[in-house]
C-alpha cells in the first residue's frame, strides 16, 4: 500500500502508509498512521512535513527506548506523535495499526489532543476527525 485515506471529517483526514518514508507535502495537516517503527530515522521523515499527528509502531520499545525515539524528536517541534504496541499491530502494516493498534506511548503534544496509553487508536482518530 502506498497511501490510503481512510477517514475525513471536519477535524481533518487520516492517511495510512505502511512506511513513513512515503510522507510528502501532500500529507501536510493529516493524521498519518504508518507501519514504521518510531526510531530516529522514522522521525526524520515525519519532521519533513507538518503533520497533525504521526503514528508509529513501538517495535518493542528497544534499548534506550530507540523504538519510540521519534516521539521526542517530534515533540521538540510541537508535533503530536504516538506509538502503538507491537503486540497489538503488525510492524510495517498501517491498516493493521489503524484497525487494531493500542496506543502504548504518546508525546505531550499528542496527549493534549486526547491520545492516551491503552486506548484504541482507531476510536481516538475517529473522534479527532469527527468521523464515526
Amino acid at each position: 500500500m502506498l497511501k490510503t485515506e481512510v477517514l475525513r471529517g471536519v477535524g481533518g483526514r487520516v492517511v495510512l502508509m505502511d512506511t513513513i518514508t512515503k510522507v510528502d507535502a501532500g500529507d501536510a495537516g493529516a493524521f498519518v498512521v504508518s507501519g514504521s517503527h518510531g526510531g530516529t530515522s522514522s522521525g526524520e521523515f515525519a519532521l519533513a512535513v507538518p503533520l497533525a499527528l504521526a503514528v508509529f509502531n513501538d517495535a518493542g520499545i528497544g534499548k534506550d527506548e530507540a523504538g519510540v525515539a521519534a516521539l521526542a524528536m517530534l515533540q521538540a517541534r510541537g508535533t503530536p506523535a504516538c506509538a502503538v504496541a507491537h503486540t497489538s499491530a503488525r510492524i510495517g502494516e498501517a491498516r493493521d495499526t489503524f484497525e487494531h493498534g493500542l496506543v502504548s506511548r504518546v508525546n505531550d503534544a499528542a496527549r493534549a489532543l486526547g491520545l492516551r496509553e491503552g486506548r484504541a487508536l482507531r476510536a481516538t482518530l475517529e473522534r479527532l476527525v469527527g468521523a464515526a
